[in-house]
């Protein structure tokens, strides 16, 4: 007969911890290896983003049983009094994230030009401080009916665009980390605007410094040089193409002219990569060439992606960026991205839309 006295809460605690962080641990290292594996293999996936998250929030949650199967009580309070602040601090930086984008707004206009693609931080952080300013005095009580009904999906709409840039950026802090192999036949430099449409500007002089770098640590570890491709057109505004700014640039820090090759066709990222490609196949007479390619690092991502694209099999070697412009060119990017696959995006925000649509209608129907 069941003896409650016999009943021992501490040893069937102790095995509910147990079985809890052998499942945990379990799940954890199955998603690390699913993600490790998806992303050695082609890193230029965004759903990539997505198991790297997921990953790292069952390590969260083993992190948390782990702690909790100590029974350490000073380490459970801390843990917890992290957690809480941790919380916190995300929260008051996302709702008051408006003051920075408008700060940086701010300094970019300061030292860049004002057109639209340099305005972007600006847009975002004005759309938020309005959201903010509605949500804050409760503005939206005073709408018809009709307008509410249609304005209440924004925060789901909101919602899929924050979570789709949220992976954007994961997938773009993990290309930053992805190995390099010191063993490249050809480095493709990829071209931006020239100052007085003829000299080449300091964030592209960073790209070939990059290059020039990662070419010298090549022959370093007792390899052959790759070649230099300078890839970029002539703009309506500029004397020259920005393939060969590139190349007399070069020249002029000691690489020797045979070993670079000119690719001036190009208008955009999709033709840097397509004739790049072509012009290392037939100068290397091999179907299948080692190539990487140069750019800043916020743009390495999707630059991987447009190689992809366009059969390139081509990773990204990132250039350093001064941070005041990092935030701007990052959401450039982020929308560039998003245009790539903006079939998908299309259909889901559309739905939404008519969701809204519907609701809307509806409003009129409802007493």
């Amino acid at each position: 007969m069941f003896n409650l006295q016999d009943f021992n809460y501490n040893v069937l605690l102790n095995q509910i911890y147990e079985n809890a962080l052998l499942l945990v641990t379990t799940l954890m290292l199955v998603s690390f290896g699913v993600f490790l594996i998806t992303w050695l293999r082609e890193p230029r996936r965004l759903v990539n983003g997505s198991l790297f998250t997921i990953f790292f929030l069952i390590f969260l949650l083993w992190l948390a049983v782990l702690i909790f199967a100590t029974k350490n009580q000073a380490l459970i309070t801390t843990a917890g009094f992290t957690f809480i602040a941790l919380v916190f601090i995300i929260f008051f930086a996302l709702a008051l994230s408006w003051i920075f984008l408008l700060w940086n707004a701010y300094i970019v206009w300061k030292r860049e030009s004002h057109g639209l693609q340099n305005s972007l931080t600006l847009l975002l952080g004005l759309l938020l401080l309005i959201g903010w300013v509605i949500s804050i005095f409760n503005l939206n009580n005073g709408f018809p009916e009709w307008l509410a009904a249609l304005l209440s999906v924004t925060p789901l709409i909101a919602l899929y665009l924050g979570f789709t840039l949220f992976n954007y950026l994961v997938n773009l802090l993990l290309y930053q980390f992805f190995p390099k192999r010191y063993r490249q036949d050809y480095l493709i430099v990829l071209g931006a605007g020239l100052i007085e449409g003829q000299t080449v500007t300091p964030l592209l002089a960073n790209r070939i410094n990059r290059a020039l770098k990662y070419r010298n640590k090549q022959v370093k570890k007792g390899r052959k040089a790759p070649k230099l491709i300078m890839s970029g057109g002539q703009g309506p505004d500029e004397l020259i193409p920005e393939a060969r700014a590139m190349a007399n640039y070069a020249i002029m820090q000691g690489v020797e002219p045979s070993a670079i090759i000119i690719e001036d066709q190009s208008k955009n990222t999709f033709q840097n990569m397509q004739f790049s490609k072509q012009i290392a196949i037939e100068d290397a007479a091999d179907q299948r060439p080692s190539i990487a390619f140069v750019t800043n690092n916020y743009h390495t991502f999707r630059a991987g992606l447009v190689a992809k694209r366009a059969g390139l099999r081509a990773n990204g070697i990132g250039a350093k960026t001064r941070f005041y412009f990092l935030p701007n060119a990052t959401l450039r990017e982020f929308a560039a991205v998003m245009m790539l696959h903006k079939k998908r995006h299309g259909i889901v925000i559309g739905l939404l839309l008519l969701l809204a649509v519907f609701m809307s209608i509806m409003s009129f129907f409802v007493i």
